[in-house]
């Protein structure tokens, strides 16, 4: 193999392949989920999801997927190497779920209530969505020119500290407790993926792992349909992860050519009407933010990976692909996904990004997503997806320098406190009765288990900022750069000012952002972060304190030496 040349595609981008597609066909089955049950897209108003946004969606992860292989060739050839992996890319998980729950589906709710049609309701919230993707992509090209500077003067530990957070609760523990919660089909695949890498060891005539997996997990789950169907008396355990061929045949009558259409008519509409929209930026605003730093850690995390890729044109691709989602009719922001190392190791390179973007596009203008998952059940292929959360944590203990070690244990604290507040607050929407806001209006010391919930709220309001805050804080003391130091611990307090962090508003148990600005909505349970904010502000004080008596004597003998 020539070193100056990357194939267009080589065997293993197979198996990233099958990781890449398991993760983006997750966004498209969530996005058919919740656009039907909360925000009325489905019966006689299906239309507006799968001959509007779904292909829409299509052509934001068909540019950005053809985008990142294109980039990757272009960094092998400037290098002269042939092991360059090419940026995962799709549709933005936390934004597809916040943009639905806190703006698409509170629009159709309203618009009901004050009379409108289901029809008319879907229609609104659908045009909030777009309002909402296209906010999100005008911060996320803007940000491309701004982004590398923050890098640069970012350590590493705070970037991967984050991303191994988030790996942990919110990749790897999903998926691991879906494994465990279906494990006749999901936990032979598990060790097939093990095996393949983990021990990096070939298969019979050199098959994928990934592909392996993914074919005896769907074997099993649709043999365990046939035993249901020769044993109607088997007992519950045996056949809880059966198939349902019923849904199969109603998605294979909804298969049809829909092309992508351009809505810029429908968006400018909406545009025109600030009004409608200007309640939202509480939500576009800090998750178009979050959707920078995100994609500059991940890209922070491919440079650690052996991959430097150019900050601008990353996040700037990123961007035009999040527009041109809205720009022909999806709501979701697509994304630099997290998890380059894990599709480094399994030996992908760009071929994996080029055959997700087309078959992915190739599901939504055919409407065949559905077909696809009433055949494939998931717990196949989430071991792939479970990997590249191992590997993201392992990198960010590896990829640093070893004294900074304990900087990344701290900055996995934010995002761990986020996933345990996802499960807290997904249990009292399952529960009923007392909220939330009626435990903490009683007492704002209200504990869980031992947990303070108060407290769970406000680590977990802009985590993504707080992991890495905490980190880059940990890592510089280290360093003995108090300034630096306290400079960080600045920026901390303007954030939990702002309401970028630590800051809400409760309603029931629906947790939103609060702007230092902004009235928290009628009847809501308002924090202003103002005692965090503080907090920081005597952290500085006492780093930049030490910063000047480090300079006084030159420097300050370390504890015990």
């Amino acid at each position: 193999m020539n070193a100056k040349h990357l194939p267009l595609f080589v065997r293993h981008d197979l198996d990233g392949f099958f990781g890449l597609f398991i993760d983006n066909l997750v966004q498209l089955l969530l996005i058919v989920l919740f656009c039907g049950g909360l925000c009325g897209m489905q019966g006689d108003d299906a239309a507006l999801l799968t001959k509007t946004i779904l292909p829409g969606a299509a052509v934001s992860i068909l540019i950005g997927n053809l985008f990142y292989a294109w980039q990757a060739h272009r960094l092998a050839k400037r290098e002269g190497r042939n092991d360059v992996t090419a940026l995962p890319y799709g549709i933005n998980t936390p934004s597809l779920l916040v943009f639905i729950f806190f703006v698409m589906a509170p629009v159709y709710r309203q618009a009901l209530a004050e009379g409108a049609t289901s029809s008319a309701a879907a229609r609104l919230a659908w045009e909030m969505g777009l309002v909402a993707c296209f906010g999100s992509g005008v911060i996320e090209f803007a940000g491309s020119f701004i982004a590398e500077s923050i890098r640069r003067r970012t350590p590493r530990a705070a970037l991967l500290s984050t991303l191994a957070g988030i790996a942990i609760g919110f990749i790897s523990m999903g998926f691991l407790l879906q494994i465990f919660q279906q494990p006749l089909v999901a936990m032979l695949p598990l060790a097939i993926v093990f095996i393949t890498y983990f021990s990096q060891a070939p298969f019979p005539w050199r098959l994928p792992g990934g592909m392996v997996a993914v074919l005896l997990g769907t074997a099993i789950a649709w043999l365990l349909t046939l035993v249901q169907w020769a044993w109607p008396a088997a007992p519950a355990w045996l056949i809880g992860s059966a198939m349902n061929p019923a849904p199969m045949a109603a998605a294979v009558k909804s298969i049809g050519f829909a092309p992508p259409q351009f809505v810029g008519g429908a968006l400018w509409e909406a545009l025109s009407t600030p009004e409608k929209w200007l309640g939202h930026l509480s939500v576009i605003v800090p998750m178009g933010l979050f959707n920078i730093v995100g994609s500059l850690q991940n890209i922070e995390s491919a440079e650690a990976g052996g991959d430097r890729y150019d900050t601008r044109s990353s996040l700037a691709a990123n961007g035009i692909g999040t527009l041109s989602a809205c720009l022909f009719g999806s709501c979701f922001p697509t994304t630099i996904y997290i998890g380059h190392p894990g599709w480094k190791s399994l030996g992908a390179r760009a071929g994996y990004s080029t055959l997700n973007g087309i078959v992915i596009t190739a599901l939504c203008l055919t409407g065949t997503v559905g077909v696809v998952s009433s055949i494939v059940p998931i717990e196949s292929g989430i071991a792939i997806v479970l990997w590249i959360g191992v590997i993201i944590t392992a990198q960010a203990f590896a990829a640093i320098p070893q004294q900074h070690a304990p900087a990344v244990a701290i900055g996995l604290f934010p995002a761990i406190a986020a996933w345990g507040f996802n499960v807290v607050q997904g249990a009292f929407f399952e529960a009923g009765g007392k909220s939330i806001q009626d435990l903490l209006t009683a007492n704002i010391s209200q504990q869980l288990n031992g947990y303070l919930l108060h407290g769970m709220i406000i680590v977990e309001r802009g985590y993504i900022f707080t992991c890495m805050i905490l980190a880059a804080i940990s890592a510089f003391l280290i360093d003995r750069k108090f300034f630096t130091a306290g400079i960080w611990s600045t920026v901390a307090a303007v954030l939990a000012v702002l309401g970028l962090t630590h800051a809400y508003q409760l309603q029931g148990s629906s947790v939103d952002f609060l702007f230092m600005f902004s009235a928290a909505h009628p009847g809501a349970m308002e924090y202003r972060a103002w005692p965090v904010a503080i907090g920081y502000g005597l952290m500085s004080v006492v780093f930049f304190w030490f910063g000047i008596e480090q300079r006084k004597r030159g420097s300050l003998p370390r504890i015990g030496h």
